[in-house]
């Protein structure tokens, strides 16, 4: 009998007593995610550590218990509580609430950023504008979706903060949530990173949709070479010109900025080789994880939550199409000489997205190399969504 009550006492104390089905869904999905980052390989370095913390919250919660706050989103301040009680992935996540983690991603994502595809094509600034698109779709969606019965929908501060994610910008969509909406920070977040990573799976369907077969074939001439003087001339004017404009986006646009003078102005090779290698791998796997531990299922599953995913994806896909629709339109004035398809790595996931435009060209010209001119309206795209960030903190901060 002592070993029956052994038994049932253990499995009263385990976590299978603790978990809700809220928590299981988001197990599963956690394992979807996980199949999509190891099997299929989509940007398992992003979409790996997301899935596990949130694998690792929604078996054990405590992980990112915080003492001073009974709950993700409407937290109340517990009497006497200490930091040092808090669970450790609550404690890293501090870094993502405090937009030092952003921050440090745009400094390597500079180290790593070739700015001469833009140079020596300007027109991709035009593309990279165009694919901002689904971030003023979804603000109207977010607004209007209060006119469904029995949802109280987003307010102005919280529609901005969830149509970023259109931009395809992680780092600043937690950046822009964390000023405007930080009680919707883990459910945009995620929602930013997943579609992110599932970028191969979005959006080919979209840009097949919009384009002929005639137009997928349309081989681009070789862009020119872009000078030195160029390249490091250029992070220092854009920060000037930008900054001045905008000041709210000098954190994210600056040390973008400061990460690729590291890297062209051949002077800093060791402070160029740490961004791009170790701080970005160290910062990778923190944000990766603390992100997806905000998914715990009891919290994350909701219907507000279910909408931001929801509307995120409406975002991602008319960002698509913005840049696609204006690549068709330069590919007329130029009379055939763009391949529209480069439109769609005007949303500023790099390189993800240009490499989608690298494949897709070459299924329909074996002899095509689109990922060049494609990364032109990519890095434009990581400019145009800080730069769209900061418009929106300007008008709504």
């Amino acid at each position: 009998m002592s070993v029956v009550n052994a038994i049932v006492e253990i499995f009263q104390t385990s976590g299978f007593v603790s978990l809700s089905w809220q928590n299981w869904v988001m197990i599963a999905v956690s394992f979807l995610l996980l199949y999509f980052a190891i099997v299929k390989k989509y940007e398992p370095l992003l979409l790996l550590p997301i899935a596990f913390g949130m694998l690792l919250v929604n078996i054990y919660p405590d992980i990112m218990y915080d003492p001073l706050m009974l709950s993700s989103y409407d937290g109340e301040v517990v009497a006497g509580a200490h930091w040092y009680d808090t669970g450790v992935l609550r404690l890293i996540y501090s870094g993502v609430k405090s937009s030092i983690f952003p921050c440090l991603i745009f400094l390597a994502i500079g180290a790593m950023t070739d700015f001469g595809p833009l140079l020596a094509n300007p027109s991709s600034l035009m593309l990279g504008a165009a694919a901002q698109f689904g971030i003023y779709v979804a603000f109207i969606v977010a607004i209007l979706s209060g006119n469904i019965p029995g949802f109280e929908g987003f307010d102005p501060k919280e529609a901005a903060s969830i149509a970023i994610i259109g931009g395809a910008d992680g780092p600043t969509a937690i950046y822009l949530t964390s000023k405007l909406a930080p009680h919707l920070l883990g459910p945009i977040a995620v929602a930013a990173y997943s579609y992110m990573a599932l970028i191969p799976l979005i959006q080919p369907p979209i840009m097949r949709a919009l384009t002929t077969k005639k137009e997928r074939e349309i081989k681009m001439d070789q862009l020119r070479t872009v000078s030195k003087a160029e390249k490091i001339i250029f992070p220092i004017v854009v920060t000037v010109i930008c900054v001045l404009i905008l000041p709210s986006v000098a954190p994210l646009l600056g040390m973008l900025m400061l990460g690729n003078l590291f890297k062209e102005s051949g002077v800093t090779d060791r402070l160029s080789d740490t961004a791009q290698n170790a701080l970005c791998n160290i910062v990778t796997i923190l944000l990766g994880v603390t992100v997806g531990a905000t998914a715990e299922g009891k919290t994350f599953l909701d219907f507000k939550t279910i909408a931001i995913i929801i509307i995120g994806l409406i975002a991602f896909a008319f960002s698509t199409v913005g840049g696609v629709l204006f690549a068709k339109l330069l590919n007329f004035i130029t009379k055939g000489k763009i391949n529209p398809l480069i439109g769609s790595a005007g949303v500023s996931a790099v390189p993800m997205a240009a490499r989608v435009s690298q494949v897709e060209g070459r299924k329909y010209n074996a002899s095509n190399f689109l990922l060049m001119h494609a990364m032109g309206p990519n890095v434009a795209g990581v400019i145009g969504s800080a730069v769209a960030a900061g418009f929106l903190l300007l008008t709504f901060e």
